[in-house]
């Protein structure tokens, strides 16, 4: 995969507090995309987002340095001091042809994610590509490796058992509530109904937790979860207004700065007296430190996951190497229909082109002595001039696959 290139910041390299500020706002998201494909001429892009990566992944002939990562982070984030874009530059992982499309395998297989084994982000890699997809932003060279992810994908989570009792983020902040013996009649402040949350929720409702009050920038967007909750909506505004207690808080936006103040924090408490339980999976954190630092809190976050999630890497080792086999099988099965494809392409312009030189020579350059044939003449040379066409048309792609066929 000759331009395919990715440039990624995640977890093991680049603080979750650096990872949030490289977190790009969903309204500002396709004209962010729209400006560094123009300046870096880029030819097809998407933009990934998770609770410990962000991640571009993108075709282009440009070579990739250190120079082109802190212009291109610079030109991203312009928000950010020169200091702290050039740390985080420092900080980025660089994959480029086939490491790239390696990369991108095992992120989509979870074997980069911190828990190993778990499906989510197979779901978060396609939704990326198709808000980008949808937006015009990838085109022929990126569908083709995004086939080819989903494809190795489901067989690495079907060949193997990396999935077995599967755990994600959603299980593991589950496990810690279950360790905390919180009450299945809890009330539950759900902020943010995106899929983190989603499924944090109705994992909860699975396991008889009943009482949601689901919080949302957009309540239209949350109603189909408060719908299957069976529970309240209201929007994110309306959070200061809310006077009804709550036992735990579980919270996972794609704000860039805290949402609950100290502030906010003692208006939701509302009087109320005891420890209570946050919950939060945003990158960056959706809860002020000062909030934790000065209350009664069990504060559950993705770094205090770590630890059973390196737990979760060492029972699934075995399943790992037998991932990694069937991920290098893919690899190796993708070179040949790439070129294949691209083949394709080249010859997709022939008929055209030979359809071009046929009226020429008719219309134009053999014209005069057309005109002096018969009619059973001209219907004989129209058979002939078809039959060429066609032959034309098709050898030069049987001839080219037989090609590829002999060098794979």
């Amino acid at each position: 995969m000759k331009y395919l290139k990715v440039i990624a910041f995640t977890h093991k390299h680049t603080s979750l507090k650096n990872l949030g500020k490289l977190i790009i706002n969903e309204e500002l998201l396709l004209s962010t995309l729209q400006l560094i494909k123009t300046k870096f001429n880029i030819f097809e892009i998407f933009y990934l987002s998770t609770c410990n990566r962000v991640e571009f992944v993108f075709t282009s002939d440009e070579a990739i340095n250190q120079a082109y990562i802190t212009r291109f982070i610079g030109s991203i984030y312009p928000q950010l001091d020169n200091e702290l874009v050039r740390t985080i530059a420092e900080q980025a992982s660089i994959y480029t042809n086939n490491d790239a499309l390696n990369h991108l395998l095992r992120v989509s297989c979870s074997l980069e994610s911190l828990v190993i084994g778990e499906k989510e982000i197979l779901a978060q890699v396609r939704k990326s590509y198709e808000t980008c997809r949808e937006a015009g932003f990838t085109g022929y060279h990126l569908r083709l490796v995004m086939n080819h992810v989903v494809k190795t994908a489901k067989e690495v989570y079907t060949e193997t058992h990396i999935a077995r009792k599967p755990i994600s983020v959603v299980s593991l902040a589950y496990r810690k509530l279950k360790e905390l013996g919180v009450p299945s009649d809890s009330r539950i402040l759900i902020i943010g109904a995106g899929e983190t949350n989603r499924n944090l929720s109705k994992y909860l409702q699975k396991h008889t937790y009943s009482n949601f009050v689901i919080f949302n920038r957009t309540p239209s967007k949350a109603a189909s979860l408060a719908t299957e909750l069976n529970g309240e909506v209201f929007g994110l505004a309306d959070l200061k207004d809310y006077k009804k207690g709550f036992d735990i808080i579980i919270t996972c936006t794609s704000a860039t700065e805290p949402i609950i103040n100290q502030e906010l924090y003692q208006s939701l408490l509302n009087g109320e007296q005891g420890s209570k339980v946050i919950v939060d999976l945003a990158v960056p954190n959706d809860i002020c430190s000062r909030v934790v630092a000065n209350n009664p809190i069990h504060f559950i976050e993705v770094n205090s996951l770590q630890e059973v999630a390196n737990k979760n890497i060492q029972e699934r080792y075995h399943e790992l190497t037998h991932a990694e086999r069937i991920i290098e099988r893919n690899i190796q099965e993708f070179k040949p229909i790439l070129k294949h494809r691209e083949i394709e392409r080249a010859m997709s312009e022939v008929p055209e082109k030979i359809k071009e030189i046929r009226k020429q020579a008719l219309d134009l350059i053999f014209a005069q002595d057309i005109k002096t044939l018969d009619d059973n003449s001209r219907e004989v040379l129209e058979k002939v001039v078809n039959y060429m066409e066609k032959k034309y048309i098709s050898i030069p792609m049987v001839m080219a696959k037989e090609i590829l066929a002999k060098n794979s």
